[in-house]
């Protein structure tokens, strides 16, 4: 078979069968009496072998070896390729999330992109103070997808660059909201405390369904933070995990503190005192978190609250007691 039937059979061009000749890769196997390159079936084969093993990603220095070293495992190179088919896939992953995050930012001219690809850059810095002044420019500048902040704000470790970048977010509305939920199931710990952070630095619905959410969440910091901006929401939900949060010693006086700024609100005011009495009767609770919820009282008005604290006054532990009667006094002057 002459090299053009060979061409149009095999789909490699004559061109690249005369380069795979020059590099010893395939050879023809004879000549006519004009002089014309002459393909053996075995040749034809042998070409076949020859693109399959390239369209794996073979070198042709490769496929040589391949063919023709009887003593060539293929295992190490098929590890090779794989591993640089992994980076490949992730460069070019990487650059279609770029291209993606540059497309909704809506750039109206090739400055603005310009100033986007920037920011991106700046905030995959590995300076702290770059990617700090890229999330406060994201909203003074050209602003950056919103998609790229939420992702920053769920790998940064720095607190300062992590507050910045809170805080751009927090500018975006529920935009990013999505990725934050993603964040709280992260099987990474930090991840999801960087997750219910950023959601509660967000002043909408969504967000505080969110907050609603992550108080039934596994983990017990989660948990924590959601209670403590619930709280500063108004959200009664939050009720019973601040009153863990006191008697567990977690954040307990910002927990007591949530209380008492839910406790403005007369029909809670009732509801926490309530729930602090129960926890000082139900079952046996060391003598520290007694004293804890004890003080949590002091905060929470009410006649349910006075008369709770007027019992405690003459509690068997002295220090409960005391406690007790210290703030009756306090109340009592005002």
């Amino acid at each position: 078979m002459l090299i053009g039937d060979v061409a149009r059979r095999s789909g490699v061009s004559a061109r690249m069968l005369r380069h795979y000749e020059s590099l010893g890769l395939v050879r023809p196997t004879g000549r006519t009496d004009s002089g014309y390159r002459e393909y053996s079936s075995e040749d034809i084969r042998r070409i076949f072998h020859i693109e399959s093993l390239r369209s794996l990603g073979l070198s042709l220095r490769d496929v040589g070896r391949a063919l023709d070293d009887p003593g060539f495992a293929p295992a190490e190179l098929v590890d090779d390729l794989i591993r640089q088919t992994r980076d490949r896939i992730a460069a070019e992953t990487e650059l279609l999330t770029r291209l993606r995050r540059i497309g909704a930012a809506q750039p109206a001219g090739w400055e603005e992109v310009l100033q986007t690809v920037a920011l991106l850059q700046a905030l995959g810095s590995k300076n702290a103070a770059a990617r700090q002044r890229a999330a406060l420019s994201s909203v003074e500048e050209v602003p950056v997808p919103v998609e790229a902040l939420a992702e920053a704000v769920l790998s940064e470790s720095d607190p300062n660059v992590a507050g910045a970048l809170r805080w751009a977010l927090a500018q975006s509305g529920e935009d990013g909201l999505a990725l934050l939920a993603e964040g709280l199931g992260s099987p990474a710990a930090e991840v999801r405390k960087r997750a219910v952070r950023s959601i509660a630095e967000i002043p909408n619905g969504g967000a505080t369904a969110l907050l609603r959410d992550a108080l039934t969440n596994s983990d017990i910091a989660v948990r924590g933070y959601a209670a403590l901006a619930l709280g500063a929401r108004g959200v009664a939900d939050a009720v019973p995990t601040l009153l863990d949060m006191i008697v567990e010693e977690r954040n307990d006086a910002d927990a007591s503190d949530a209380l008492s700024t839910l406790a403005s609100d007369p029909a809670l005011a009732d509801q926490i005192a309530t729930g602090l009495v129960d926890r000082l009767s139900r079952g046996p609770i060391g003598a520290s978190a007694r004293r804890r919820l004890t003080q949590a009282l002091a905060d929470i008005p009410g006649i349910r609250t006075s008369r709770a604290l007027a019992d405690l006054s003459h509690d068997e532990d002295r220090a409960v007691a005391l406690t007790a009667t210290y703030i009756l006094k306090l109340r009592n002057a005002r």
